[in-house]
């Protein structure tokens, strides 16, 4: 499935990048069968995008509440995934909002679970994010985030996304615990991933993540998911964290 969105985005790094991992169907699979598993009730997607990983979740799971903060993207999802069953609504969605309680009090301790993959590291008052995250959820609900792990591998690719900042586990796990989770689960996803970024973003000095590089790399995932159970998980581009309120 194609879900590419136009020229017209406000956002045109983070729309081509995505619109490049749209056409990476392994990669986008196999890192949806890493969350799954943790994804129960009643679900918020934080930063749905174009939908790369929610038309696995509109699949798999029911009832779905997707989200982004930029309109196009809302309005693209409302419009491609119109027709599926599973979906309960498309809402508009900022986590840094100042006035979130107000603005959002009609979904406030509404989800069993939410996620957010590769989002938090674009909001530079990441302790407020979480801390809104916490509100969505239900009482005894889970917070499952991705975030680009290592700030030595920050370099170009991570300006052009926007990316404020990237984590280590140690940062990661301080970062839920001051706002009041429980880690239930902390873990790396796609070592492989690392070298890539090396050397494309770093060494090379790329703008964005070019559609062959990400063709290449879904051609060789079943290798790289070999790779991430060999090192057990604890080494990986990006680090996942599931923390209970």
């Amino acid at each position: 499935m194609n879900n590419s969105i136009g020229a017209g985005s406000s956002d045109l790094i983070g729309t081509e990048t995505l619109n490049h991992i749209s056409e990476a169907g392994a990669f986008n699979k196999w890192m949806y069968s890493v969350i799954s598993p943790s994804l129960k009730g009643k679900i918020l997607e934080i930063g749905s995008g174009i939908g790369n990983i929610s038309d696995f979740l509109l699949n798999d799971k029911d009832p779905v509440t997707l989200s982004d903060l930029r309109s196009e993207y809302c309005e693209y999802l409302s419009k491609h995934f119109m027709n599926r069953q599973s979906l309960a609504s498309v809402e508009q969605i900022d986590l840094a909002d100042s006035d979130f309680e107000n603005k959002y009090s009609s979904i406030l301790n509404s989800f069993d679970t939410v996620f957010a993959l590769n989002v938090i590291e674009h909001i530079e008052n990441d302790s407020l994010a979480i801390q809104n995250c916490r509100k969505l959820l239900k009482e005894g609900g889970n917070l499952l985030i991705l975030v680009p792990s290592y700030q030595w591998l920050y370099c170009r690719f991570d300006k052009e996304l926007g990316h404020f900042r990237r984590y280590n586990r140690k940062s990661l796990l301080m970062l839920l615990k001051s706002n009041g989770f429980n880690v239930l689960d902390l873990f790396n996803f796609n070592a492989a991933g690392v070298f890539g970024w090396l050397l494309f973003g770093k060494l090379l000095n790329h703008k964005q993540i070019g559609q062959n590089q990400m063709q290449l790399y879904n051609n060789l995932v079943f290798l790289f998911i070999l790779t991430d159970k060999l090192l057990f998980r604890r080494t990986g581009l990006s680090i996942i964290i599931i923390g209970r309120k």
